[in-house]
């Protein structure tokens, strides 16, 4: 008998211990549009991710809304936010007068938002969501965290490798003692000309900003007002594996932020799967790996209006103008000018000539030799080509020319003779130069 009782309380012991800890690669706190989206990308990139929220449904929306109204970034679909856009309009298709254009005004009410969000975190098998949870604390645990929180009035442990502070005000952070990052602001200069390069959220214009703004920086790149959100700025500098989503925004958020929201917190939630499953802390972070892993996933590094994520040549141009190697023109649209690629604009070869320099080390040699004219040819490129991967050039020129149309679809007759476009460069410098993978740090700076 005494026997029986000691296995029993060794049982009861042991189901209590596994009852009261939870272990997860990520921790997200805070169910907002950000929180959803950085759950939902951990949890894409095959990461085990937690999502908890004090409220009852997903993306903070209030009931006492009739109807949202969003004219924000209309022009990127990119990403979660591009997929979430989809669904609303797919949900209204049939309703009288709803506008269903791509650009159309978003027009949606709470509780559709919310059920979208809970179909898109449905498609996903890594991801447990626990709703009306609080949290009391936080503490460190070796590389990762230590959290407590309260499901059904019953306290639970949750240690997590990676937490991400979704929190309307930081809250996360303040508990975990650590430093507040600033709040992203695209009026003021970003102290690193070069900081665009880490980008891991883009869009037009945030709420109220207009292209005749007085006393805003014009040394920035996304010209003002579109923008690049840089890594940096979900990353909490003296707290190893803490994000931060929504303090890194503007102070008093309405719902025009919606999109930015989804957008950073989709790059946060790659930046946190990175650590995640490379076993590393923010202090190591790779920043090309993370964004190919945010353009795997249609995200945005480059707000390109006029280059959807279905192009196909879209992965190429967002990589190779990460790097610099080309760079977008800001196109006047009234006040609300459109930041764009230009696929059929000639390259000049001042546009180009730094970068190629500053990425390959013999490049100042080929100049020196060539001598290219002011506007950049197919046969200077195939030329730098060439010298760079040590491939006889009338071989790259015959294999170039079968594969024009065919492999790179690439609409412009073969003549290496004229000037090459904007479109082709980025097409050709991704396939035979890949600058994306020359790394850079956490200012842009390239990594030699």
């Amino acid at each position: 008998m005494i026997k029986r009782l000691l296995f029993l309380l060794l049982l009861f012991t042991f189901s209590f211990a596994n009852a009261e800890t939870i272990k997860t690669d990520v921790l997200v706190i805070g169910g907002g549009p950000g929180g959803v989206a950085a759950a939902l990308q951990c949890a894409r990139s095959k990461i085990k991710t937690m999502l908890v929220l004090q409220g009852a449904s997903l993306g903070g929306f209030s009931a006492s809304e009739k109807m949202y109204v969003i004219e924000a970034n209309r022009n990127l679909p990119s990403g979660i936010w591009g997929e979430f856009r989809r669904m609303v309009t797919e949900h209204y298709k049939n309703q009288k007068g709803y506008d269903t254009t791509y650009n159309a005004i978003l027009r949606f009410e709470p509780a559709v938002g919310a059920e979208v969000l809970n179909k898109l975190t449905d498609t996903v098998k890594k991801l447990s969501i626990k709703l009306n949870t609080t949290w009391t604390s936080i503490k460190k645990d070796g590389t990762g965290w230590e959290v407590t929180i309260t499901i059904n009035n019953e306290t639970v442990t949750v240690k997590a490798k990676v937490v991400i502070d979704a929190t309307e005000n930081g809250d996360v952070v303040k508990k975990a003692g650590a430093g507040m990052p600033e709040r992203f602001d695209s009026t003021k200069g970003n102290g690193a000309s070069d900081i665009y390069r880490t980008s891991i959220a883009a869009g037009e214009a945030l709420p109220g900003q207009k292209s005749t703004d007085a006393n805003i920086s014009k040394g920035n790149y996304p010209p003002y007002p579109s923008y690049c959100i840089p890594m940096r700025q979900v990353v909490v500098n003296d707290a190893d594996n803490l994000l931060i989503i929504d303090r890194a925004l503007p102070e008093n958020k309405s719902i025009q932020y919606l999109p930015a929201q989804m957008a950073l917190g989709q790059g946060a939630g790659t930046v946190a799967a990175f650590c995640a499953f490379f076993k590393t802390t923010t202090k190591h972070l790779n920043v090309r790996i993370i964004q190919g892993e945010l353009l795997d996933y249609k995200g945005y590094l480059l707000p390109f209006t006029d280059i959807s994520s279905k192009d196909p040549h879209s992965r190429a141009i967002q990589q190779v103008c990460a790097t610099g190697l080309l760079k977008g023109i800001q196109n006047a649209n009234g006040n609300s000018p459109e930041f764009q690629f230009g696929p059929n604009n000639i390259v000049n070869t001042e546009e180009v000539k730094p970068v190629l320099n500053e990425l390959y080390t013999r490049a100042f040699l080929w100049f020196n030799k060539e001598k290219p004219d002011a506007q950049f040819t197919v046969g200077n490129l195939l030329s730098f080509i060439s010298d760079y991967t040590l491939t006889d050039p009338k071989t790259l020129q015959i294999a170039l020319q079968k594969s024009w149309s065919t492999q790179f679809k690439l609409t412009g007759g073969f003549d290496i003779n004229r000037p090459v476009t904007r479109l082709e460069f980025a097409v050709l410098a991704n396939r035979y130069l890949n600058p994306f993978a020359k790394r850079v740090d956490m200012s842009g700076r390239v990594i030699n």
